[in-house]
């Protein structure tokens, strides 16, 4: 597959990290230290090591939806987008790259599951491009997802990989993630 076939990882690092603040959280929750690295190092890691063409979308933004929206919008050619929230520092490069492999053969998107959780990055497919650059709120992509499901046109892909739903809220989720990482160590 050439890079003009492979989608685009658009890494969210845009929201303002109050859950972890309000947890007891003294930087946001990017830069606190996941073993001695902070989050968003390690999600960046992942997303390099994947060989995928990328892009960070790390300016101020009021909801998820539009910091999807700008990250669309900054890479209108890709052959399709892997939504990825900063805050998910386990998530694997070769989940990425299952991701972008399945997005390939499927109709809309695809979306990670851990066990019986769901979780990201969620694939979409370049056809999604329209709906995607016009969302904004704080739903996400959570409404072109649920069309596309409501239409079976959404890919379920069962991994091996944790990191698909260790996401960093609080400070108890980054002692959680820690733990995780150790013990895979």
């Amino acid at each position: 597959m050439s890079d003009a076939q492979l989608p685009t990882v658009i890494v969210l690092a845009s929201g303002r990290g109050e859950r972890f603040a309000a947890s007891g959280g003294r930087v946001h929750k990017l830069q606190a230290l996941l073993a001695g690295t902070p989050v968003l190092q390690h999600t960046l890691q992942a997303v390099y090591a994947s060989g995928l063409p990328w892009h960070l979308e790390d300016a101020g933004h009021p909801g998820m939806g539009d910091s999807i929206a700008a990250a669309v919008r900054a890479v209108p050619g890709a052959a399709g987008w892997l939504v990825l929230p900063a805050d998910l520092p386990l998530v694997t490069a070769d989940t990425l790259r299952a991701v972008a492999a399945a997005l390939c053969d499927a109709p809309g998107a695809v979306q990670p599951a851990y066990g019986r959780q769901r979780g990201h990055p969620v694939g979409f497919a370049a056809r999604c491009g329209t709906a995607l650059a016009s969302l904004s709120g704080s739903q996400g992509a959570a409404p072109v997802l649920r069309a596309l499901r409501a239409a079976g046109e959404v890919v379920d892909l069962a991994v091996d990989d944790i990191g698909v739903v260790t996401d960093i809220d609080t400070l108890d989720d980054l002692a959680r993630a820690e733990a995780l990482y150790l013990s895979a160590s």
